[in-house]
């Protein structure tokens, strides 16, 4: 066989075989390229509570970052350092995109201390940043729609942060090698936010854009 038509072939298999390897290997993937499983469905809109009515938040149609930080925010500071700069940030300019907070309605002062915290150095854009003023029989009975096994304490509080799709489910992983089901990630865990919680928002992300953008090809036929 001529040297040349050794490499013609080798090139060609190469073109063949290359993509094919490449499937196989996101394939082969949990979350990528895949759904993030709905864990339970019928999470409450923030406008069923009387206290919050007139309120201009929404979780219908938003990919929401939720947390439920209760009482007081100084001892909040470091979870939210750790998911302004792991997640805001990265994520924050895509539409519906948003992180709602609900915070005791008598801490709510220190809200704006701790914005200034989050905008120290980069000046980051906070516009995407809601905190929810409400009691905290309110937060707890929010809380209690995301059938979750997680529990508050006294003060409405818990560091642990979950992701709401657009209809008013909960996502999270079923298959966790660590935990079985994934209901939420630990604000305080930089490994967590890192390894999953990253990843996490970008499946269910790239979820949306998939059916928008197949939404809009059914729309053009």
């Amino acid at each position: 066989m001529k040297k040349e038509d050794f490499y013609k072939k080798l090139v060609l298999g190469l073109l063949f075989v290359f993509p094919l390897v490449v499937y196989l290997f996101f394939a082969s993937g949990k979350n990528n390229f895949a759904k993030l499983p709905v864990l339970s469905e019928g999470v409450n809109e923030i406008q069923d509570f009387e206290y919050l009515s007139d309120t201009n938040v929404s979780l219908k149609d938003h990919i929401t970052i939720m947390g439920y930080w209760g009482g007081s925010l100084k001892n909040k500071q470091a979870e939210a350092l750790n998911l302004n700069e792991k997640i805001y940030k990265r994520f924050y300019e895509f539409a519906d995109f948003q992180f709602v907070f609900f915070v005791n309605q008598d801490r709510i002062a220190q809200v704006d201390s701790l914005k200034r915290a989050l905008r120290e150095g980069v000046g980051t854009d906070l516009s995407k940043w809601n905190f929810i003023p409400a009691t905290t029989t309110e937060i707890q009975t929010h809380f209690n729609s995301l059938k979750t096994p997680i529990k508050l304490n006294d003060e409405g509080s818990t560091p642990y942060v979950f992701i709401v799709d657009k209809d008013l489910n909960l996502r999270g992983r079923n298959d966790d090698e660590d935990e079985g089901m994934l209901y939420g990630f630990d604000g305080r865990s930089v490994a967590q936010i890192n390894k999953k919680m990253i990843d996490d928002v970008k499946v269910i992300l790239a979820e949306y854009r998939l059916a928008l953008k197949i939404y809009n090809t059914n729309r053009k036929k």
